[in-house]
């Protein structure tokens, strides 16, 4: 079995209970109001916007046997520029004010996100990153074309408002097949291990940030 193999088989689980978060199944059936899907978008500026900062942090502590990975990261990082300001953008086209939600202070769930990624990078295995990189493009070639078009649909949102989810929704579609190619050169036991439990821990700290956005279904689905 592959590394990329096991990826998919060992985040089953965390990935199911991702799906199973109100936000998201209402998201992708287009059942969200436009401040819910407004409070999506800012609280994924918040994050979106440390992902390049991610990957250089990494950059700067991949082992010299690991070099190999550099151009990995250099691709990445070239193709990941600017992504948080096209959400903003959407944030605009869809009604709310982006420069509001650049200075919003995010949910401590989107907080929580973010600093475990830079801990696991600087404390444990910089490596381990990938199992982020796998949770966000894995997840994004699911979700966002459909939850896009469903929730335009819905909402009478212009598709000015939808440029990060639709971008995503094709690109991750080619960035996965190169991710499966760079994951599958990992050899180390540690490395791979490191790869797996970010992304099991992924999985579950981004359903929380779902499952913290503002959104009067979800209540209706807890209850």
């Amino acid at each position: 079995m592959t590394l990329y193999e096991r990826l998919n088989k060992e985040t089953e689980s965390a990935r199911r209970e991702l799906y199973t978060v109100p936000q998201l199944m209402d998201g992708l059936s287009g059942n969200i109001s436009r401040e819910t899907y407004i409070a999506y978008l800012t609280e994924a500026y918040h994050h979106v916007r440390h992902t390049v900062r991610f990957m250089m942090a990494m950059g700067t502590r991949i082992p010299e046997d690991q070099k190999w990975l550099h151009d990995a990261i250099s691709e990445y990082i070239e193709e990941e520029k600017g992504h948080e300001e096209w959400i903003l953008n959407d944030v605009q086209a869809a009604g709310g004010d982006k420069e509001k939600a650049r200075k919003a202070t995010p949910n401590l769930e989107t907080q929580v996100l973010v600093a475990y990624n830079y801990d696991y990078i600087a404390r444990k295995n910089p490596i381990g990153f990938l199992g982020m990189v796998f949770m966000l493009e894995s997840t994004s070639t699911q979700i966002a074309n459909n939850g896009a078009d469903s929730i335009k649909a819905k909402l009478g949102l212009p598709q000015t408002a939808f440029t990060y989810l639709y971008s995503h929704g094709a690109l991750d579609i080619e960035h996965l097949k190169f991710f499966e190619q760079l994951v599958n050169k990992v050899t180390d036991p540690d490395d791979q291990a490191a790869i797996i439990e970010v992304a099991q821990n992924a999985f579950r700290l981004f359903a929380n940030v779902m499952r913290a956005i503002p959104h009067e279904k979800a209540i209706k689905h807890a209850a």
